[in-house]
């Protein structure tokens, strides 16, 4: 695995927040004397200073494939992290306290991707068995725990029909018609277009394209403007004398008979 110096370095002394860090004494890997380093831990990465006031990590020790345990030595409150495999080295690491090697042994164990995983699946299962004593509490529910997950709305279609479905659409006037699948409730789309939507509502007709008229068209079209201008002066003029004569006698009958 290749690990970039620099990006590794700037995480080390970033700002970010550390799930552990303090004082170790880390033995050597050729000569068994012990060194006091600055251990920072983030995430499954473990970082060793030289001293706590460092800019740059000695070392760094990923934490993946590996066990901490306690360990034989001859240093107090000393513990393992031992890599599986024939070639793979083992860090041996004590620190200052009884308090504070079991506070690095937990954090260690936990710093996996592996145990993170593990910690989920286990979370998971305890959601799911709490929804099913939820759902055999209200003595109509049937379901397995199983069930839980997340079904999709609308009709289901077999594998059969998925794979009848052909690559590409047919068309009736230019556009795709989707309602091609056998055994829709779904009314026969006769125009194109797509008169339902996603959930079955009509859609309106499209508009269709306009064109430009011709100058004979146009003047035409001045002449029929003209004539229904007229026309309706004609009818205004007829229905107006006609409410004039209705409102009039509407009077007459108001003021009662004349003397």
């Amino acid at each position: 695995m290749k690990l970039n110096e620099r990006s590794l370095a700037f995480y080390a002394t970033c700002d970010s927040p550390a799930d552990n860090a303090g004082f170790l004494y880390k033995r050597g890997e050729r000569h068994t004397a012990y060194h006091r380093r600055w251990f920072v831990l983030k995430g499954n990465m473990l970082f060793y200073f030289e001293e706590r006031e460092s800019r740059e990590p000695v070392g760094v020790i990923v934490l993946e494939g590996c066990t901490v345990e306690l360990c034989d030595s001859a240093e107090e409150f000393a513990f393992a992290i031992r890599f599986s495999g024939t070639k793979s080295r083992t860090y041996v690491l004590a620190a200052e306290s009884q308090a504070a090697m079991e506070s690095w042994v937990k954090s260690l164990s936990r710093a996996s991707f592996d145990y993170m995983r593990l910690v989920v699946r286990e979370l998971e299962k305890q959601l799911e068995e709490m929804r099913w004593g939820l759902t055999g509490g209200c003595g109509g529910c049937q379901e397995s725990p199983g069930s839980w997950k997340t079904k999709p709305s609308g009709p289901q279609r077999s594998p059969e029909q998925l794979l009848a479905l052909p690559a590409v659409l047919p068309k009736e006037n230019g556009c795709a018609v989707w309602n091609n699948v056998p055994g829709e409730d779904r009314p026969p789309n006769t125009s194109g277009c797509g008169r339902y939507d996603g959930e079955g509502n009509p859609r309106p007709p499209p508009l269709p394209p306009r064109r430009r008229a011709s100058s004979s068209e146009a003047g035409s079209a001045a002449g029929a403007a003209a004539e229904s201008l007229s026309t309706f002066c004609q009818l205004h003029e007829r229905y107006g004398r006609e409410v004039a004569r209705l409102r009039q006698d509407w009077l007459e009958r108001r003021r009662g008979p004349r003397p």
